[in-house]
Formats: C-alpha cells, structure tokens, sequence
C-alpha cells in the first residue's frame, strides 16, 4: 500500500470510498485538482481518501482558521473490509506533511485521532462536532 496525490482519474474511485464511508465532500475534483486529496493505493486500486482542506480556502469554515494550523482534515475514509488496517493512520501520517492538522469529527470517531496524537480543544464546531488538532512536530 502507497499513498500519493490523488490524480483526476482517481475522482470516481475517491467518490465512492467518500461516498461508502457516507461522507458528502462538495466538489472533489476541484480538491483533486487542487492537490488536497491523498489516496491510499493497492494493486492499482484507491482503498482510502483523506480529503484536506487549506485554512486560507474560500471554502472553509472561519472556526478552521482560528486553530492555526496548515491543513484541515475535510474528510477521511477507508474502504470497510480494511479498516483497521493502518491505512488511515498512513494517510494523516502523510497529510502532516503539510504541517499541523486539524480534525472536526463525531465523539465516536475520537480515539483514531487520539492514537494519532491529535489534542481535543475545549470548543465544538457550530454542528456539535469535537475539534482536535495535532501536536506540533516539536514536541
């Protein structure tokens, strides 16, 4: 397993892995095209997406950049039958690569993002969702 850039023919495989997960991310090829979309490749075959939003994008949400961080986690998904596999944690390993992350997610979804180091902040976003963000590379 690989992860890469997601390519403009990657769109509809990404789709359906966001789509599996039910995950509504509002226009993947334009973050494809972006450079903000990681697959996670096997076989030639895309089995997860994280999808990455800039702070700075018009499209994101103003709490995003009041975390100060590099990079926003809009979305992450791996294909059922290989959850659980390291294939999430290999892609926010490689989103990281653009610095500090940050992550809005359900209460259930927690312990992936503790396990990864993310630090809970003490505010919700404005749908109830927790706020995490990674730890400075420091530390």
């Amino acid at each position: 397993m690989r992860v890469r850039e997601a390519r403009p023919d990657d769109r509809l495989a990404v789709r359906r892995v966001l789509d599996a997960a039910m995950l509504a991310v509002e226009d993947v090829p334009a973050r494809i095209e972006a450079g903000d979309v990681l697959v996670a490749v096997e076989d030639d075959r895309v089995i997860g997406a994280c999808v990455l939003v800039p702070p700075d994008d018009a499209g994101a949400s103003d709490w995003i950049a009041q975390t100060g961080v590099d990079a926003h986690v809009d979305a992450i998904a791996v294909r059922r039958r290989r959850r659980g596999t390291g294939i999430g944690r290999a892609l926010i390993e490689r989103a990281s690569d653009r610095g500090r992350l940050s992550a809005a997610f359900e209460a259930d979804v927690r312990p992936f993002y503790d396990d990864l180091g993310f630090e809970l902040l003490d505010r919700t976003t404005p749908d109830g969702r927790l706020i995490a963000v990674s730890r400075p590379e420091a530390e």
